[in-house]
Formats: C-alpha cells, structure tokens, sequence
C-alpha cells in the first residue's frame, strides 16, 4: 500500500503561471492564513532566484513546498517548508528536505542553513540538522531557532580536476571568472563562477561572461566524454550562438544535459574529425537564463595520426 501511495505521488518543481500561483497559495494557506497574515506575505524579493520544490497527490494537488536559496558560493538556505496535515506522518518532509539537499549539493554547497519553529525542532533534528539556538520570533508568537546541516562535498574525479587546471592554464580569462565545476555525472555536467566579478553596471551578470561559462561547460563536456573514452584531440568551437532570456541578478550555473546532446566520437578514433553539437542552458534559481548552442570540433593531433 505504501509503495503505490509514493507511486501516486510526484516531486517536481513548480512551472506556468497557473501551476506557479497554486504553489504560492499552498505556501500562504498554511504558513500565513493560519496568523490572519494577507496574501502576499508569503513572498520576498528572493522568489525569482530561487529553487523551489512541491509534491503533488494523484490529482495533481500540491501537498508539500519547500524552497532553496543560494546565500553564496558554499551556503544555501531552506525557507517556507509546509506538508498539508492530511499527509503529515508519511515522509514527505523527509523527501522534500532530500530533495532541497540533493539541488544544494548539485550547486556545490557545503552546508544548508534554516529557521524552524519550535514545533518542527524534532523533525529537523532527525534529519542531521543541528540547533544553533533562538533566532527570531514570528508575529510576536512563533518562536524559531537556527539550524545547519554540513553536507558531504562533492567528489570530483581526478579527469575534472585536470579539467579546471586546463581551463586556468590555457584561458586565462576562465581562472579571473571563478569557473569551477559544481558536479559531473555520466549524464551532466554543471558548472558556476564568482558572480561578483562577473557583474555589470546594472548589477546583474555580464552577457560575455554568461556566455563564456557556457562556451566553456560546452568544452568542458567534450573534454571530459574524450577522457572516459581514452581519446584525444584539439577541441574548438565550430560554430555557437546564444539566446538571452532574463537577467541574472544572482548566482548562475550552466547545465550540460546529455539529452541535449549530439555526439560521435568514433571518428576521432579513426583519426578523423569529429563534431559535437550540444545545448548549454544557464540558469539563475530556476529560471531559464540564457541557451547556448555551440557544434564543436575534435581534430584528431598530429602526432596520433
């Protein structure tokens, strides 16, 4: 019965307008409505750059939120976490709190910061976060205390590592930027950099350097599937255009997704060229920054031929 309970039910993150507004009201519902507090004091000025999450039931009702802010390059914040009574007891707090832990350690976050109200200490804690003490207290009634949670860093392999030493020694430009790899799986590849450097005149992060991290997440890729099939050759960018779709006002990261991905490597094996055509997406939270779509080449290196 449990196992097709879970099956009925789905954790995504909230899209459209309409979906968008659902999840909100969910929010106001159960955190705010309770104290007599309007609609719209669910809200602040993070919403747009933040990663939000929701659980929804057979019928596509929202039954669980819980949202994660990147404060900076190595912390993240947990806020407006709620599970509807209903389902309360069954988990799913656990699974939205692994789920905002799961996006932190994507983004290569070390620790995640939160403030619970007294009556969710117990849950907190059963989870591996720790009290910090009081922090503040909420419409002169709910009394909340400050916890962490240290996460394991990611493991990088030492292929990544070589790659972001590669990056610094040859593109001088990539070591100014802060471009470091936040994860690389056989699947994707993400990758971030220091946006204070990377700010323009209106506070929000430069077009070039948006799309140089996303050139070089392109490469990066490249670089990496070569490695893992013991190939090797000079990696160029053939052709590449980028879209932008909104302003970065904070902390970005570029995704490699190997299903937006072209590639054939097997004539690089047979010392021939080879071309790669992938589609790099910059996100800022969870919104769609910027796509950039590039046709690399491999060209084989003379020695090898």
């Amino acid at each position: 019965m449990t196992c097709k309970a879970e099956l009925m039910r789905q954790l995504t993150s909230p899209s459209g307008k309409q979906e968008k507004q659902q999840y909100l009201h969910f929010r106001w519902q159960h955190l705010r409505a309770p104290w007599h507090q309007p609609q719209g004091s669910e809200l602040d000025n993070l919403e747009e750059i933040s990663h939000h999450f929701m659980i929804t039931d057979k019928d596509n009702h929202i039954i669980a939120v819980a949202r994660l802010h990147q404060v900076n390059q190595t912390l993240g914040q947990v806020r407006y976490v709620a599970v509807s009574p209903a389902y309360q007891g069954q988990g799913l707090g656990r699974q939205i709190m692994v789920a905002c832990e799961q996006k932190a350690g994507e983004l290569g976050l070390h620790k995640i910061e939160l403030n619970a109200r007294e009556n969710a200490l117990a849950f907190y804690l059963s989870q591996g976060y720790t009290n910090q003490g009081k922090s503040h207290v909420l419409y002169d009634e709910i009394q909340h205390y400050k916890m962490e949670k240290v996460l394991a860093e990611p493991v990088l392999t030492s292929a990544v590592q070589q790659l972001v030493k590669t990056w610094y020694a040859t593109i001088p430009m990539s070591k100014a930027m802060g471009i470091r790899v936040l994860s690389a799986t056989k699947d994707k590849l993400m990758t971030s950099c220091d946006l204070a450097f990377n700010k323009n005149l209106h506070d929000t992060m430069f077009a070039g350097s948006i799309n140089t991290l996303a050139t070089l997440t392109g490469w990066g890729w490249v670089n990496l599937q070569l490695e893992q099939q013991g190939l090797s050759g000079d990696i160029v960018l053939g052709k590449g255009s980028i879209k932008y779709l909104a302003p970065i006002p904070a902390h970005a990261y570029a995704v490699v997704d190997q299903t937006n991905i072209e590639e054939n490597y097997q004539n690089v094996a047979k010392n021939k060229k080879a071309k790669v055509h992938i589609v790099c997406q910059v996100y800022s939270g969870d919104i769609l920054a910027a796509e950039f779509t590039g046709t690399y080449v491999v060209i084989p290196k003379k020695g090898e031929e």
